[in-house]
């Protein structure tokens, strides 16, 4: 009976560990739980663009250039007559691919480089991380333009611009906590058993990274985002007529900045808000997944601890005692 007690208290943990999440990100983090909700509904906006935008992307109406914000056109038109909300509600599809697809695959890249690097070691991550250290005194957002130029703009390019660079980039972070895990016992006791390498990364050193690594993806959405619009604000991100924010604030956003400021307000305000949102989530985040902070550290942990001491002290007392 005890043992299946025991069973049924860690199955519930297991299962409660994502309400346990939220409560502790509710009470502790409101700004991180504001980013949730403006990422939630990034990704919805992404999604279901084609339902929610009330024109076609590219469609013109040549009777209506340059109109302020009305009951037709909520957020005005362009200098083409194409509706600014339809054009910002597809620009999030764009910054929802790119920044996910990008911090996936700097994510991956950065996994594998930095436990090959930390596990191996030696040589090999010796002439990596010189690599890696040449890479680093590169201008990164001159170097990505220099390639795209040669591979062409599009949506891909930048994906993978992205991805390569900060692959080396991230791998340092990934190649501290692996060292950090290797001077462990338990990674001892494993190669004294005869684990091979594969499973020792798969089994014991990949969980134990999970924390910093989703930290790194969380961080990486929001700059994916910022980078792909400074690209397209040059020229060298998403090619038109492709809707882009950094697109949509260069070109006609300039030109009619001042005869109709709404053309560069909304697409600006729109990645002001997201990047923003997206921060504040990756900040809470980081703060809820540190091992150090897990499992009663923190705000509402401690103050829970507080409170069930208090509590216990409380009913230690013998009834008709008084405080002194």
């Amino acid at each position: 009976m005890a043992d299946s007690s025991s069973e049924r208290v860690a199955e519930r943990k297991r299962h409660s560990f994502f309400v346990n999440f939220f409560i502790r990100l509710l009470k502790e983090k409101p700004l991180g739980t504001f980013g949730l909700v403006i990422t939630l509904l990034l990704l919805f906006t992404g999604i279901f663009a084609d339902f929610i935008a009330p024109y076609g992307v590219n469609e013109m109406y040549k009777e209506h250039l340059l109109e302020p914000p009305s009951a037709q056109f909520w957020l005005g038109t362009d200098n083409v007559g194409r509706d600014m909300l339809t054009r910002v509600i597809y620009g999030a599809r764009v910054s929802v691919i790119v920044g996910l697809a990008a911090s996936l695959f700097a994510t991956i890249g950065s996994t594998i480089i930095g436990i090959l690097c930390g596990y191996i070691g030696g040589k090999f991550d010796l002439i990596v991380q010189r690599a890696v250290d040449a890479w680093m005194c590169l201008p990164g957002l001159v170097v990505m333009i220099i390639i795209i130029s040669g591979i062409g703009a599009g949506i891909l390019p930048v994906i993978v611009v992205l991805g390569l660079s900060w692959s080396l980039i991230g791998s340092r972070i990934v190649r501290s906590a692996v060292f950090g895990i290797k001077e462990n016992v338990y990674m001892a006791a494993a190669e004294a058993i005869g684990c091979s390498r594969t499973r020792i990364i798969t089994r014991h050193i990949l969980p134990n990274i999970m924390a910093p690594t989703i930290i790194l993806f969380t961080t990486r959405v929001p700059a994916a985002i910022m980078t792909e619009a400074s690209l397209s604000f040059l020229g060298f991100g998403i090619p038109a007529p492709l809707p882009s924010w950094g697109g949509m604030l260069s070109g006609s956003g300039r030109s009619y900045m001042y005869l109709a400021p709404w053309i560069a307000i909304w697409s600006g305000l729109a990645l002001a808000i997201t990047v923003y949102g997206i921060n504040m989530f990756g900040d809470a985040m980081r703060d809820l997944l540190d091992p150090r902070l897990r499992g009663g550290a923190g705000r509402y942990g401690v103050r829970r601890l507080k409170k069930e001491a208090k509590e216990e002290s409380e009913s230690s007392v013998p009834e008709g005692s008084t405080k002194q």
